[in-house]
């Protein structure tokens, strides 16, 4: 492991965002056990080319995300890899939290009330986080749920696994692309939770080693191989496109 480069905390129920260079590992934990990190990535030089959660699935062939894979653009390019995982199933399928939602499932905790006690939600995080790049409603993608779990049952119905994460698991994001990560740690959509969960994370960042030829993220798919081509080209063209 490289040396550290920044290490932070992050309590629950917070947003955040940050630009971070190609070549750096994003290392998130889980410092209580059961958090939730939702997550977008956008191109820092082109915020039209944000994540795209169906194409990094289709392409991996995988419902869930894990140590190995590869999270894609919708310009078929690489953002970031899954280099070290102690959890081994994310989520990107099952979307924020709404305002709404929250007051249904939690009641009303506004912060003219509570202060930094109130229930903030993952849709108006990532807005919050979004505004300050210039961006909107309309730029808003499927996003990441981090060390979020959930199942399917025979009739296409969701359901969220308690415990999936435990106090110190955590997950390694290896960028190959310079990107802007947008981040909150509100409540998975499915947790069902009696009180509002208000877990933390620690964030820390380090360089990274030098993409091997036999790199697991690079060759765990064909797909995969053409996509950390299709980077490598891009970040060889004078042209952005």
């Amino acid at each position: 492991m490289r040396d550290l480069i920044f290490d932070e905390q992050l309590e629950g129920g917070c947003h955040w965002s940050m630009q971070v260079k190609r070549g750096t590992v994003l290392r998130l934990i889980d410092e209580h056990g059961g958090a939730n990190v939702g997550m977008l990535f956008y191109n820092p030089v082109n915020l039209l080319e944000r994540y795209n959660a169906p194409d990094t699935l289709k392409c991996q062939h995988t419902f869930k995300l894990g140590k190995g894979n590869c999270l894609y653009s919708d310009m078929g390019r690489i953002f970031c890899s899954i280099v070290e995982d102690t959890v081994n199933w994310h989520d990107t399928v099952s979307g924020n939290l709404t305002r709404d939602m929250v007051q249904r499932r939690w009641g009303e905790h506004n912060f003219q009330d509570y202060r930094n006690d109130w229930y903030r939600n993952g849709y108006d995080s990532f807005l919050v986080e979004l505004a300050k790049y210039g961006l909107g409603k309309r730029d808003m993608a499927a996003n990441l749920n981090l060390f979020g779990k959930v199942v399917v049952d025979e009739a296409g119905g969701l359901s969220y696994v308690e415990g999936n994460s435990k106090a110190g698991d955590y997950i390694d994001l290896r960028f190959e692309m310079d990107t802007l990560v947008v981040l909150h740690t509100c409540p998975h959509p499915l947790n069902h939770a009696s009180d509002y969960p208000r877990k933390g994370i620690r964030y820390q960042l380090r360089e990274s080693a030098p993409v091997a030829t036999d790199d697991l993220c690079r060759n765990s798919r064909p797909e995969n191989q053409r996509g950390f081509i299709n980077t490598e080209h891009y970040h060889r063209c004078a042209c952005t496109n």
